[in-house]
């Protein structure tokens, strides 16, 4: 695996885990590849709408954090160290790329942006989007990719 490829959450979760993860995007990537035209753009939609590990650790963080507000206000203020505990670990997030709820969400299968985004330009290769790419400018392929 190249250097490049590894951000902070690949390098912070177990080899294993990566390994399980890229096992299923290349199994995807089988699956979906060398069906028709009208299957690859359905599954590029589904793609679109999928979780990466950042969502799924910002609504958990915030889900647990409202919750812990809500029963520290109505229930017991002994519930308010849990908004306290999901800030550190958010924190923790921003400045390492790790965090406690991190493995577990790995082992979850959920993927980055990136690992998601490797699965959607394996398919629009496959589909034949990429074809007439060779002689672009660096400015008309940066356009491109991000239309």
């Amino acid at each position: 695996m190249k250097e490049e490829r590894k951000g902070r959450v690949r390098k912070s979760t177990p080899l294993e885990a990566n390994k399980e993860i890229d096992e299923k995007t290349i199994e995807n990537i089988q699956r979906y590849g060398y069906r028709s035209r009208e299957a690859i753009d359905k599954r590029l939609t589904e793609l679109t709408k999928e979780w990466d590990i950042e969502k799924t650790l910002e609504v958990n963080a915030s889900t647990l954090a409202l919750t812990g507000l809500a029963l520290g206000a109505f229930v017991n203020r002994r519930w308010f160290i849990l908004p306290g505990v999901v800030a550190s670990f958010l924190l923790q997030h921003g400045l390492q790329g790790w965090c406690p709820p991190l493995p577990l969400f790995r082992a979850l299968k959920i993927r980055t942006r990136q690992e998601i985004s490797e699965e959607v330009f394996a398919l629009k290769a496959m589909r034949g989007d990429f074809k007439d790419l060779e002689n672009k400018s660096p400015g008309e392929l940066l356009q491109t990719v991000r239309s």
